[in-house]
């Protein structure tokens, strides 16, 4: 989309007629939580080469960019041009114009087209207590488009440390700004969180694990789901040493003692990411047990693609794909879901909440003054 376009569309900004419940058709195959349009330079696809790439197997995506561009320093890298986080040493930075891009976008499509994207605003620097008037901001510039936040990341291995200023910590007052107004707004949160520190030591106590915990009780009124299972690239699910089983959780009783807990009633967590997929597959004994506990604890879970501008469908629904051994083990209504109802429940809750707080809080824009017709007046 050339730049004039972009901005004759970001200049529209009315509240749609119809800003209720939107379902799709039962014939696709799931609905997509985690999904990237661009990458760590800000470069993708366009939603109509994507709409393509989903077809008639994705009913609904959770919209959103990178909040982070990765620089480009000359004295790191010369001429090599780094287009991922792990190919330079030089800084990450937030990059807020990804909120802007993606709505213009989403507002570029016929109004069936935008029933199936849920876009998030993700272009903010949660160390910063001004980060929630970001969220504020294009709430007010761009109603009638954006369902929640995310995905945003605290703690993530070896991104975290690259971000120039400010390090993002759970026990940051920023942080619980932004959450406060998430529950005033019913704004959903897809938030990245590691679970624990990069090649940490087995048995140990998960370094992160009660910060987040204190976080998420101290918002109960806002629904969030906590991306990957808390895991990583190299942040392993927590494991017992053998003389400790039956005495200490694993990865899987942690998040099994979560969902027990009433207080945290409000916790989803979604499976995506292939480096997710790499540890629920990792044998027939882990698998089962995951199944296991999405079939005890089947309205908490939700697939996504953790995608990244993929080039093409086969790329895109991989992960899909990947998850046949699991999805195999569950039950028919648990299956479901995980790959389609619980994310239609979670994002229409959001969506007429959203546009709610938007019909109480958000002026209309001023008409249009015609500066041809005031000359003359002249």
């Amino acid at each position: 989309m050339r730049i004039a376009a972009i901005f004759a569309v970001l200049l529209s900004v009315s509240l749609p007629a119809n800003a209720g419940e939107i379902r799709q058709a039962g014939g696709y195959k799931f609905n997509d939580c985690h999904f990237h349009l661009t990458d760590y330079v800000q470069e993708g696809l366009g939603l109509d080469e994507f709409l393509k790439i989903m077809g008639d197997d994705v009913g609904r995506v959770a919209l959103f960019g990178i909040p982070l561009q990765q620089t480009w320093s000359y004295a790191n890298s010369g001429e090599f041009n780094p287009t991922y986080y792990l190919q330079s040493d030089a800084p990450l930075y937030y990059y807020s114009f990804t909120d802007a891009y993606i709505a213009a976008l989403y507002k570029s499509l016929p109004e069936e087209q935008r029933a199936r994207f849920d876009p998030m605003i993700t272009g903010f620097n949660p160390a910063d207590m001004y980060g929630v008037d970001h969220i504020r901001r294009v709430l007010h510039t761009f109603p009638g488009v954006f369902s929640g936040i995310g995905e945003f990341s605290v703690h993530k291995e070896f991104v975290s440390a690259k971000i120039a200023g400010e390090t993002a910590s759970l026990t940051n007052p920023a942080l619980d700004r932004i959450l406060a107004f998430a529950a005033e707004s019913g704004l959903l949160v897809l938030i990245h969180n590691d679970i624990d520190m990069p090649f940490a030591k087995m048995g140990a106590q998960p370094v992160y694990l009660d910060q987040m915990k204190a976080l998420l009780k101290r918002h109960p009124k806002v629904k969030i789901i906590w991306a990957h299972v808390g895991l990583g690239r190299v942040v392993r699910p927590v494991q017992a040493l053998p003389s400790d089983v039956g005495s200490r959780p694993d990865q899987i009783s942690l998040v099994d003692d979560m969902l027990r807990d009433p207080a945290l009633r409000h916790l989803h967590f979604d499976i995506s990411w292939e480096e997710v997929a790499k540890y629920i597959l990792s044998s027939p004994e882990v698998t089962r047990r995951t199944a296991n506990l999405l079939n005890r604890y089947p309205d908490r879970f939700l697939f996504g693609t953790d995608a990244v501008a993929p080039a093409n469908r086969q790329e895109y629904l991989k992960i899909f794909q990947l998850y046949l051994p699991l999805w195999e083990l569950l039950d028919e209504a648990t299956r479901e879901k995980v790959q389609k109802k619980n994310y239609e429940r979670l994002f229409d809750e959001a969506r007429r909440k959203v546009r709610a707080w938007e019909r109480a809080n958000v002026r209309p824009a001023p008409p249009k003054s015609n500066a041809g017709e005031i000359m003359k007046d002249r």
